[in-house]
């Protein structure tokens, strides 16, 4: 559990970096904690499945159906950030409850917070950049091109992060591997089900809107499905159980961990050391056949 103490941005932002919000968002959003994939092609499947959910955070429909619309994308923004700010909670609840049987909350506690921390940045990143854009207008025009250029800073900061986030889903992967393919899968249906229920295809046929409205989530399904089958067969790690009872898994360029950072105490039990001989050493090649330690002081008690 070290890595929850570590320096939040591993020290990589200096005055300069704040010219590239990209790169703010690369260090506030992937925080130094969160671990890196185990190997590339978890790392390539998590990458196709950002892009796959990518499609279904900005919603496709809108670039087939009357262009693109930039007030629909910022409410579509501030929507899915009160979705996520209760569905991510909720379902890693529900994990918790799982794993209740073999392992305890208080385990996990210095990833939750670090991931509850990382929710609530976006989250309030993301309402801040929509109340800079809505004001925008409402001033001056030397404070508009003000309040417009931090708006676009925002923005970019905003994209980035998002982008981040979408790979790591709020560092979960710090308490449990399987958890960002799952809180993917569990997101892009949640926000594909509403349009399906209430048959609110936003302008497109009834063939378009279901390939448009079902094509993210079963994709992002499909892929989070791949990725945590790889994590079971190769890693032994498995969805339903504790991160305190999974194996240690080796890093990128190192030898396999000693123990699980969520265990508590040592796996077995101290090992206890032989008792001694009280009769001292036994030399079979010596002139005497006990030691001094011996009763009769190294002498034969048979004679010779």
């Amino acid at each position: 559990m070290s890595s929850a103490h570590r320096s939040w941005t591993g020290g990589t932002l200096t005055a300069r970096s704040f010219l590239k919000p990209h790169h703010v968002a690369r260090a506030v959003f992937h925080p130094t904690w969160i671990p890196e994939a185990l190997d590339p092609t978890v790392e390539t499947l998590k990458r196709v499945r950002v892009i796959a959910g990518a499609f279904a955070a900005l919603g496709v429909y809108t670039y087939v159906e009357g262009g693109f619309d930039f007030d629909e994308v910022l409410g579509n923004a501030a929507t899915a950030s009160v979705v996520l700010f209760f569905l991510t909670p909720l379902t890693v609840a529900a994990m918790l409850f799982v794993w209740r049987r073999t392992g305890t909350v208080r385990q996990l506690k210095a990833p939750l917070v670090n991931s509850l921390k990382l929710l609530l940045l976006l989250v309030g990143s993301v309402f801040a950049t929509v109340l800079l854009l809505r004001l925008s207008g409402a001033f001056g025009m030397l404070s508009t091109l003000l309040v417009g250029f931090v708006g676009l800073w925002m923005v970019l900061f905003v994209l980035a992060g998002a982008f981040k986030l979408t790979g790591n889903f709020f560092g979960t992967a710090a308490v449990h591997r399987c958890l960002p393919p799952l809180l993917a899968t569990v997101t892009t249906w949640l926000m594909a089900v509403p349009d399906l229920v209430t048959g609110d295809l936003h302008g497109l046929s009834l063939t378009m809107g279901v390939v448009f409205i079902l094509g993210a989530p079963v994709t992002v399904t499909a892929i989070s499905l791949l990725e945590m089958r790889r994590l079971k067969r190769r890693y032994g790690i498995r969805l339903t159980a504790h991160p305190a009872t999974l194996p240690p898994v080796p890093t990128q360029g190192g030898p396999v961990p000693q123990g699980n950072p969520f265990q508590q105490g040592p796996p077995y039990p101290p090992y206890a050391p032989p008792p001694q001989n009280p009769y001292g050493p036994y030399n079979p090649y010596g002139p005497h056949t006990y030691g001094s330690n011996s009763p009769h002081n190294g002498q034969n008690p048979y004679g010779g």
